[in-house]
């Protein structure tokens, strides 16, 4: 009996070792908000059992024995002084939504990634082998050469909701006729300018994906390292369109039901720890002792409020100090004389806050972190979007029914006041978020299961060419019939020569007779 029992174990640890993966999973960016994305892609892949190297910006303190992480911190000296400066953004010294800056600013990432001492090292490593790489996209198709380096399949993670830029990726362009761009503040159904808005944006983001110069560093970093392992370099081309999925950190109760591909699959959540940690004992003490609930204000890891102008930050304190609610405001500094209302934390555990029955509301920029957790948890938000995706972001959360939208300006205070009143004096906004809610928890497995699942599947599969669009292998011309509208219009000229020449003819062989009647008569 012992030795039966002793096989069954050994067969089973056989089992287990033999489904365990070597990951390597690259998020360079150097933001917060990215960070936490992927260490908890790393955190779902270590706990399934797999062995995972993680290319960062920001290294964790976990030792575990199955993690290797890649330092490359360095990355930070590329984001620009004071791009996400506050007054910069109030004074319109930057813009906000351009595409154009992100293709050039996540190059440059990417190539610093590329070309990092301790990366390098990891590349060039002749016994370095895994089974599956998983990059995040980010206006850059670069992160594709760890695949082709390593020849193993590729999963894109993308950190917003489906976008034509993605879904070109791994099938085709979304209709700009009902699907807004990453940048865009529009949410269908679109106006006629509003339309005609989105096919531009993609229309000139086309032209600067035609004209970028990716494969000019993908020749000069990556294919020297793949040819010195004796195989054949794939064009970027191929390369870049080669992704088994793409992991989208959305869900259907956030943004809209887009269609997308079967290699599209949303995970949004994943990074919400299924049991919230407990709140410290001070930030407890404050949201039990709220009377009247408690309104929660952050402008995300990534906007600091210490930027705002003096007299807007005077202006908030003064009109929090007037609401009975209790305010806990993430703040990166001390604030003197504050209402007894108001209290500033540097650091704030945000799922616990919200996770909380006091908290009635969320004041935030509309990042999708925060976005995500605010339905998660079931709370109302104000957004007060200043960059990126955060605009399409807030626009989503208020036409679902659980947000006002107030804009970021010198004059905000006063709107910011009444959407608050708004919010709380109006019960829809709370009973529409838990509605919601309800629906982004409604799932068959956590999104955290699902994308072990899926990256598994990966592996196991050699791809998952299964998945993959018949749309990669049709070019744009047929795509857009534009070889049917040549041959109609050749026919058409034809016909049309065809037409001319008989009525030539015609005309001719009247006149000729014509005359020869005149002839007759004289």
């Amino acid at each position: 009996m012992f030795k039966f029992t002793f096989l069954v174990c050994c067969l089973l640890a056989t089992q287990s070792i033999s489904d365990a993966y070597k990951i390597l999973v690259v998020f360079p960016m150097p933001g917060k908000s990215h960070s936490i994305l992927g260490y908890s892609v790393v955190k779902h892949l270590l706990k399934a059992g797999h062995e995972v190297t993680y290319v960062t910006p920001f290294v964790e303190g976990n030792h575990h024995p199955n993690l290797t992480q890649v330092d490359v911190s360095s990355n930070m000296r590329l984001i620009p002084k004071g791009g996400l400066d506050l007054k910069r953004v109030l004074d319109k010294q930057i813009n906000v939504i351009d595409n154009g800056f992100m293709f050039y600013f996540m190059k440059q990432i990417q190539e610093a990634t590329l070309e990092h001492e301790q990366v390098k090292k990891l590349l060039e490593d002749p016994n370095k082998t895994f089974d599956i790489v998983i990059v995040e996209w980010m206006y850059c198709e670069l992160g594709a050469s760890y695949a082709a380096v390593f020849d193993v399949p590729l999963i894109w993670l993308s950190t917003m909701e489906p976008h034509w830029l993605v879904t070109r990726l791994i099938d085709g362009n979304l209709n700009p006729a009902y699907n807004g761009d990453s940048i865009s503040s529009s949410i269908p159904p679109f106006t006629f300018l509003q339309r005609v808005k989105e096919l531009w944006i993609q229309i000139r983001t086309s032209y600067l994906l035609l004209i970028d110069d990716q494969e000019i560093s993908y020749d000069r970093l990556v294919r020297p390292l793949i040819e010195k392992k004796g195989r054949k370099a794939p064009s970027f081309e191929d390369l870049k369109f080669n992704a088994s999925l793409v992991l989208g950190n959305s869900h259907v109760s956030l943004g809209e039901a887009t269609g997308t591909p079967q290699s599209y699959k949303p995970i949004a959540g994943y990074h919400i720890e299924e049991v919230v940690k407990p709140l410290p004992a001070d930030l407890k003490k404050i949201m039990e002792n709220a009377k009247h609930g408690v309104i929660y204000f952050s402008m995300g890891s990534n906007l600091k409020s210490t930027e705002m102008p003096d007299e807007m930050k005077q202006n908030l304190v003064k009109m929090f100090g007037e609401l009975k609610q209790t305010i806990i405001w993430k703040f990166e500094e001390d604030f003197p004389n504050l209402p007894k209302n108001v209290h500033i934390v540097n650091w704030a555990p945000q799922p616990s806050i919200l996770s909380h029955p006091n908290c009635v509301l969320f004041i935030t920029h509309g990042g999708l972190l925060s976005t995500t957790e605010s339905v998660h948890f079931g709370v109302p938000i104000v957004g007060i979007p200043v960059f990126g995706d955060q605009f399409i972001n807030v626009q989503r959360a208020v036409k679902r029914g659980f947000a006002k939208k107030v804009d970021f300006s010198y004059s905000m205070v006063g709107e910011l006041k009444v959407a608050i009143q708004e919010i709380l004096s109006d019960s829809s906004y709370r009973t529409r978020i838990k509605e919601l809610s309800l629906i982004y928890h409604d799932r068959p497995v956590s999104p955290g299961a699902e994308l072990v699942h899926w990256v598994e599947h990966v592996a196991r599969t050699r791809g998952a060419l299964h998945l993959r669009s018949p749309a990669l292998h049709v070019p744009f011309y047929q795509k857009l019939y534009l070889d049917l509208l040549a041959v109609v219009l050749i026919i058409s000229l034809i016909f049309y020569r065809i037409i001319c020449l008989i009525k030539n003819l015609l005309l001719s062989f009247f006149q000729t007779n014509e005359i020869k009647k005149k002839k007759k008569r004289n």
